[in-house]
């Protein structure tokens, strides 16, 4: 009976669905009936089963405000991105000897005879890609400098499609920027630069460049940070952005939302593509104008070695400040020395402005013109003092010693061996005519393996004490407390460091 019963609702809901169909119309447009005689399986697939039995077109509304934002903005921008194609020539040795031309008198040669000379070192051209932008209609283009450094010829590739000639115009390898042009033309679109001091992290970013040769690849993020150091130069202030850059987005911009220029795609981490630096527009804002002008860039110099107040210090000096720059070295007879600051100073501002990190300072006062006073606030043995430097063009071997940061390292008297100086270990660690205590070895792991302590260090002071000799040095050492103040030397500059003792 129930089987029964089965079988009748499946009869009448075959009815019910077969009604359906017929009333709905798909069996008179997807199969058109068979003419007497002839077989439904002979039907044309195209009239059986007509497209628009799968889908609906939908209208589709123009106008460029249909397109999302950055879509918009990239074709905005488009015009003003190009493509730095360079090449240099390099000279590479002939690769090596076969058996046949190494050994002669065992495989002999064609013709016979012994081998002759080795091939000449051979030239050839080697191609890089890159990316720029255009700044004024005249013709001038903003790139990095490692993208034209070298290179004995530069191209330039448009986004029509027209490839031009350029020539270097100005670079400046401490804030990799460059200045190239484009000669004979008046009416190429510039791109507006805007304000990357403005931007904060979190703020939506765009850039386009040329990945391996893909050109006018846009992608899309955000700025993560502000500031970074590379450890590149004493002026590094990289803007961090997770928009996606690869090799060859070097000197493309990075755009804002509102199309302007806020950074240069500049370097990546090669172990993570979200993870990209751009130069800010603002510091090429204050170099273009001088590569312009002059092709090279004249900073301010005021001659001291500074670095960063770590905790370890603040308490070696009794500070009570955690801002400014501990001034490590005053070089003899520099702007610096004649203004009469000492080694030991914290330099907290400069006509007014706060210096919250060494780097600011190396970057004001590069940025200060030549031949400028300016008024230093200076922290000295716990007192606030004002003194007045005239800033000097930095150039040559200076140019080192005016460092945004000192370089790590340091010495201490557990797990490192001191002796006296004598000739051979003046030539062994290059310290010439020096005086006094020199670091000979350092034990992995030891206080002054923890504090970086490196062999060749020349140990200046102990607790602000000069140091005469490696006996005066261990007395120092042993008189000292948890923690131990040292100055020492190292290459052509000094830093202070401060190692924790165990117990």
């Amino acid at each position: 009976m129930a089987r029964t019963f089965q079988v009748a609702l499946g009869i009448l809901l075959g009815a019910v669905a077969a009604l359906l169909v017929a009333r709905s119309g798909w069996l008179s447009r997807s199969a058109a009936a068979p003419d007497a005689g002839t077989s439904a399986v002979a039907t044309e697939p195209s009239k059986t089963l007509p497209a628009a039995a799968f889908w609906t077109d939908l209208p589709i509304e123009s106008g460029a405000d249909k397109h999302s934002l950055i879509a918009q903005l990239a074709q905005a921008a488009a015009a003003g991105v190009v493509n730095v194609h360079t090449s240099k020539t390099v000279t590479r040795e002939s690769g090596p000897l076969s058996p046949f031309e190494m050994f002669p008198e065992f495989f002999g040669r064609p013709g016979g005879g012994r081998r002759g000379p080795p091939p000449k070192p051979q030239e050839f051209k080697v191609p890089s890609l890159g990316s720029g932008f255009v700044i004024s209609a005249d013709g001038f283009i903003v790139t990095n400098n490692h993208v034209v450094e070298g290179v004995d010829e530069i191209k330039v590739r448009f986004a029509d499609g027209k490839i031009r000639d350029a020539k270097i115009v100005g670079t400046d390898p401490k804030t990799d920027l460059a200045l190239i042009r484009v000669e004979g033309v008046s009416d190429l679109p510039a791109l507006r630069l805007g304000d990357s001091d403005w931007i904060l992290p979190g703020d939506f970013v765009v850039a386009i460049g040329n990945p391996f040769g893909l050109d006018h690849t846009v992608t899309f993020g955000i700025v993560s940070a502000k500031g970074r150091e590379l450890g590149q130069s004493p002026y590094d202030d990289y803007l961090q952005i997770d928009a996606a850059i690869n090799p060859g987005n070097s000197g493309g911009p990075l755009l804002d939302l509102n199309g302007a220029v806020v950074g240069i795609n500049t370097a990546i981490n090669p172990q993570a593509n979200t993870i990209g630096f751009a130069v800010p527009i603002n510091l090429a804002k204050d170099i273009l104008p001088q590569l312009k002008e002059r092709g090279s860039v004249t900073r301010g110099w005021l001659g001291v070695s500074i670095q960063e107040i770590t905790p370890e210090l603040a308490k070696a000096f009794k500070l009570d400040v955690k801002e400014g720059a501990l001034v490590a070295q005053v070089t003899p007879g520099s702007p610096a020395d004649k203004a009469g600051l000492q080694r030991g100073d914290v330099i907290l501002g400069v006509d007014g402005k706060a210096i919250p990190k060494p780097r600011d300072l190396s970057r004001l006062i590069a940025g200060t013109p030549v031949g400028s006073t300016v008024k230093l606030d200076v922290l000295r043995e716990g007192k606030k003092k004002s003194l007045s430097a005239v800033i000097e063009k930095l150039a040559g071997p200076s140019e080192a010693k005016e460092g945004g940061g000192a370089a790590p390292g340091g010495a201490t008297a557990l797990g490192l061996q001191i002796a006296d100086l004598d000739d051979d270990l003046r030539q062994q660690f290059g310290l010439r005519d020096a005086k006094g205590a020199v670091v000979a070895d350092v034990e992995p792991g030891s206080p002054a393996g923890d504090a970086g302590v490196r062999p060749g260090d020349l140990l200046v002071e102990i607790d602000r004490k000069p140091v005469a000799n490696a006996a005066d040095a261990e007395h120092l050492l042993s008189a000292g407390g948890e923690s131990v103040l040292l100055l020492v030397r190292r290459g052509e500059g000094t830093l202070y460091l401060v190692v924790n003792k165990r117990g």
